[in-house]
């Protein structure tokens, strides 16, 4: 799969933490569907690789209302000054990190 890329502002989602999430607009969600045939563990969570600014980091993407959350962990939060309702660029792939 290509990688993904995206704007999107961060909101607040009282589920797990970091609370903070980026949606992953609509059309997108096909895409990482198809790609979860395969990558997913489960549970209707999505792993990925995901870089907002200079930060890469792995996480997985939350099922939501039929789309998917990127979750902004505190330490993405803390490295690239982001937080409730910035508007951040977001690029990310399906899978697990890999060797570089």
């Amino acid at each position: 799969m290509e990688e993904i890329v995206f704007e999107a502002r961060i909101i607040e989602w009282r589920g797990p933490a970091p609370f903070f999430f980026a949606p992953v607009p609509d059309e997108h969600v096909g895409a990482i569907r198809y790609a979860a045939m395969t990558a997913s563990y489960g549970w209707g969570v999505v792993p990925v690789v995901a870089t907002v600014g200079g930060t890469e980091f792995a996480t997985s993407l939350f099922p939501r209302d039929g789309g998917y959350l990127l979750p902004i962990k505190v330490a993405v939060q803390k490295s690239e000054g982001v937080g409730f309702g910035d508007r951040i660029r977001a690029r990310l792939r399906v899978g697990r990190p890999g060797p570089r």
